[in-house]
């Protein structure tokens, strides 16, 4: 049996124009978090499938076994809200998410309605927390 492929994907598509389309006041929460993990990573935006922007990659095993590659920290404007994805996850970070303000998880994903709802310098310790620890995996 054939290995799944990986749907999403780095490709080249403009993040420019990707936020751009999007509502005015999400546009603007989107170039903000744009220069936060840009700041955080020293990388460029990337476009990860059709609807992630993507900072860096970082190399991954699974536990199927499964290989390959993801970014290091990204964002996605989705309907209901803004999706924060920091791969180290939130389970050591309780201090720093009770100060955090209006928001909810998942594993790796950061869910908040807009930037206003947070504090803005909690959120970027996170997104530092979350790259620092994925350094060791880092790919060039």
């Amino acid at each position: 049996m054939a290995k799944a492929e990986l749907k999403t994907k780095v490709n080249k598509a403009s993040v420019e124009a990707f936020i751009d389309k999007q509502p005015e006041a999400v546009a603007a929460d989107c170039r903000t978090i744009v220069k936060l993990m840009q700041k955080a990573t020293g990388e460029k935006p990337e476009m990860w499938g059709a609807s992630i922007v993507g900072f860096g990659r970082y190399a991954y095993e699974g536990a199927s076994g499964r290989s390959g590659e993801w970014m290091i920290t990204g964002f996605s404007p989705r309907k209901t809200n803004l999706t924060i994805y920091i791969m180290m996850g939130f389970e050591k970070e309780a201090a720093l998410m009770k100060k955090l303000g209006k928001h909810t998880t998942g594993k790796s994903c950061l869910y908040i309605k807009k930037l206003g709802d947070v504090d803005m310098k909690v959120l970027e310790e996170l997104i530092v927390k979350g790259v620092k620890a994925m350094a060791k995996t880092r790919v060039k």
